[in-house]
């Protein structure tokens, strides 16, 4: 069973896409007091939207706003049709609570069970889910998809690496699914114990975080198996949106679920095509907590041309950072991803490292990033490879930091996201 769209071509998608979005707005506008009121106050209505270029007439939607509407955000159905809850992680205020009906679990389900599928996994495969279960959409997604594509699922949750590499070993796991931070602590242990000629782990689905080029490769080569970028967010059912193919070339989004657009995040004016913006989404089909034009905050750009899989579905790149997560250093705004970027091109480094900025007495601003020597490199090279990446950073970013390079694994490891940076300038 296949669970790819079969459009005969972009034509065919974008009359589908058409058809979704008229739905949702009347869908919206009909059955929320919230977006019925909004799409008045933008004096819209569903009869107004008669091609896709009427999607630039519709109010955009923030996490301000479901966070409004809590504990169900955005509810367009009856809540005795809700059959389900899921909540993001939070990190200010209320949590960000999403209603989802029956049909949106199995839509989900689909849509994860597709991610399988591009990965090239069968029914053969095992996959290990080593994500956190319970409110957060990460573990039960995976599972659904797993269970929906019809290959083993081991939901053997984060964290306990004991368990974790008995069941490498016992099971024969082939698939990991985790955060990137997860799969390079299980990259590590596995390399610490010896364990690869004993392990059959050929893939790993990473997702939750940014993952740097330098990470990837380390976990690859450890785990000897290939990496694939999954996005997701709670608001857009979760994990499962979308996945980096076999060509790794960039991320194909499921068009058919789900519109993608890219906006200046300050003027909100669409960017030109391949441009960095930030991704807005309007779903096509979600039933109790639609989204129209909703700000994800993510950063990344469309990419044109075809794909060398042969997958006709449209691709973004891998996400970059945050709109609300840029730094403005000494006046210059930088995204922890553009660092990023330049440290998984440095020599000598391995890929964990921190970004840590303060102000001193004389009331300048100063960055220290701490980066990991490689687990094979010399002490004797530091002072070089540290030049090396201050140069980097100053000819790409034009702002000034110091490096110090620590011993490998001389920074701290995690089995969720990893924070990398830390801004303690506005400390008391």
């Amino acid at each position: 069973m296949s669970f790819m769209p079969t459009f005969a071509d972009a034509e065919a998608l974008a009359e589908h896409q058409l058809r979704g979005l008229q739905w949702t707005v009347r869908h919206a506008y009909n059955n929320s007091p919230f977006y019925g009121a909004r799409l008045e106050q933008a004096g819209v209505r569903p009869e107004d939207i008669t091609s896709l270029d009427d999607l630039a007439k519709l109010p955009f939607t923030t996490a301000d706003d479901l966070r409004a509407t809590y504990p169900f955000a955005l509810l367009s159905v009856d809540p005795h049709e809700i059959v389900r809850v899921h909540a993001s992680t939070g990190t200010t205020g209320k949590r960000k609570v999403l209603p989802y009906t029956a049909k949106d679990i199995n839509d989900w389900a689909n849509m994860f069970a597709r991610c399988y599928e591009m990965a090239g996994l069968t029914a053969e495969d095992r996959v290990q889910i080593m994500v956190g279960y319970g409110v957060w959409t990460a573990g039960v997604g995976f599972q659904l998809g797993c269970e929906r594509f019809g290959a083993l699922a081991i939901p053997a949750g984060p964290g306990n690496l004991d368990m974790q590499c008995d069941f490498l070993v016992d099971f024969q796991t082939t698939t990991l699914c985790c955060t990137s931070s997860m799969a390079l602590l299980i990259a590590e242990e596995v390399r610490r114990r010896g364990l690869k000629d004993k392990i059959a782990v050929n893939k790993v689905i990473c997702g939750s975080e940014r993952t740097s080029d330098a990470m990837r490769q380390t976990i690859g080569r450890e785990l000897g198996a290939e990496i694939f970028d999954i996005p997701g967010m709670t608001e857009l059912y979760g994990p499962g949106t979308g996945l980096e193919c076999s060509a790794h070339q960039g991320i194909h989004y499921w068009a058919d679920y789900y519109i993608l657009e890219m906006v200046d995040p300050v003027s909100l004016e669409p960017v030109e095509p391949g441009e960095l913006g930030e991704m807005v989404v309007t779903t096509l089909c979600k039933q109790a907590a639609p989204l129209i034009r909703y700000r994800t905050r993510d950063l990344t750009r469309l990419i044109l041309g075809d794909c060398p899989c042969g997958s006709p579905l449209p691709r973004h790149d891998r996400i970059l950072g945050r709109s609300d997560d840029m730094i403005i250093f000494r006046a210059v705004n930088i995204y922890p991803g553009q660092i990023d970027a330049i440290l998984s091109q440095a020599e000598g480094v391995a890929s964990e490292y921190q970004i840590i900025l303060s102000r001193e007495g004389d009331g300048k601003d100063y960055m220290l990033i701490k980066i990991e020597r490689a687990e094979n490199g010399s002490p004797g090279d530091d002072a070089a490879v540290a030049a090396a990446i201050a140069g980097a950073v100053k000819s790409q970013l034009m702002v000034s930091p110091q490096v110090e390079v620590v011993d490998y694994a001389g920074l701290p490891r995690t089995e969720r996201k990893s924070q990398r940076v830390f801004d303690r300038r506005f400390d008391d």
